[in-house]
């Protein structure tokens, strides 16, 4: 007798994120965020969302999640959403997301997607060591090889590391825990590229899609602005594919890391951390897998999860 095919169950996994799109400020605010956790609700058959908190900006990020899933959250279940660290530089004070992560991993054993600063993940880590063996893996979007500038669009300027550069210290807090670590930051997420063209079907009387399209037009033209293209890179999307679609990338593996302090590339006048990669890399204890490019296809995914994201909310 042949059995039925058995349906994989959804990877349960809990969401970090310093998500800002929309909030009020003398610039547009980035948006990738807010995709990746579009993207996520789209793919209930590959991710759960158990729960999501919020990193810098912890109020407006809370507000605006909560948002976003009333528009976009059409599994019919509930996701709790969590206030975290506000500022990004207080690890070791507990919060209500830290506390919220704590109790979700005595529960089980979860991978962690941090999108953000790493404040929250590296607070539960320090505080409560006994939990350290119930994160299965922690996906950041940080990184790079050495001597790899961060250079977008036509290179006219350089940006940093941001989710790196924030905290520092709470990379060192998983890295030193042996957390396994999964990075996927400039170097794999610069192969995307969204265009006017590639959002204009938000444009439209829907007020979610409206709203979004309000949001990510602004930031295409202040990415002009900065870096000579019209659009931007969906950064927090690869560490996201990394989960729902792993084939459509190329990997380091088990690759030694380090921080290492030189001149900053972004300040002429200091110096910085750069959070590196490589196999010339032997005093080093610490191991990551590392996302260094895109293969064609994902961007068609991104787009096309947005598209989907729309056709639900009509």
């Amino acid at each position: 007798m042949t059995l039925p095919a058995t349906t994989p169950k959804p990877r349960r996994i809990w969401l970090d994120t310093d998500i800002m799109i929309g909030m009020k400020d003398q610039t547009p605010r980035e948006v990738d965020d807010a995709i990746a956790l579009i993207m996520a609700l789209q793919h209930p058959d590959q991710v759960e969302l158990v729960g999501i908190s919020t990193v810098t900006y912890a109020n407006y990020g809370y507000e605006v999640t909560q948002k976003l899933l009333a528009w976009y959250n059409k599994t019919g279940r509930d996701i709790p959403v969590y206030r975290g660290s506000d500022t990004a530089n207080d690890v070791g004070t507990e919060n209500d997301a830290t506390r919220a992560l704590a109790d979700a991993l005595r529960t089980e054993t979860l991978p962690i997607l941090a999108i953000g600063p790493l404040t929250n993940v590296a607070t539960v880590v320090q505080n409560h060591p006994e939990l350290i063996s119930q994160i299965e893996e922690v996906i950041v979007c940080a990184g790079r090889t050495p001597g790899l500038p961060f250079k977008p669009g036509l290179e006219k300027m350089a940006v940093g590391d941001y989710n790196f550069e924030m905290d520092p210290a709470s990379f060192r807090i998983l890295f030193d825990a042996g957390v396994k670590m999964v990075l996927s930051g400039y170097e794999c997420s610069v192969y995307l590229f969204l265009g006017k063209t590639d959002i204009e079907f938000l444009n439209n009387a829907n007020e979610p899609d409206k709203w979004v399209y309000d949001q990510l037009r602004p930031w295409q033209q202040f990415n002009e602005l900065l870096f000579g293209v019209d659009g931007f890179v969906p950064w927090d999307t690869t560490p996201l594919g990394y989960l729902t679609h792993p084939d459509y990338f190329k990997y380091y593996h088990d690759i030694p890391v380090q921080i290492n302090v030189r001149a900053s590339d972004t300040d002429a006048n200091s110096e910085k951390p750069y959070l590196e990669v490589s196999y010339d890399f032997h005093d080093t204890p610490w191991r990551a897998t590392y996302a260094y490019k895109t293969l064609p296809g994902f961007e068609e995914i991104v787009i096309d999860d947005l598209r989907q994201a729309s056709a639900r909310n009509r």
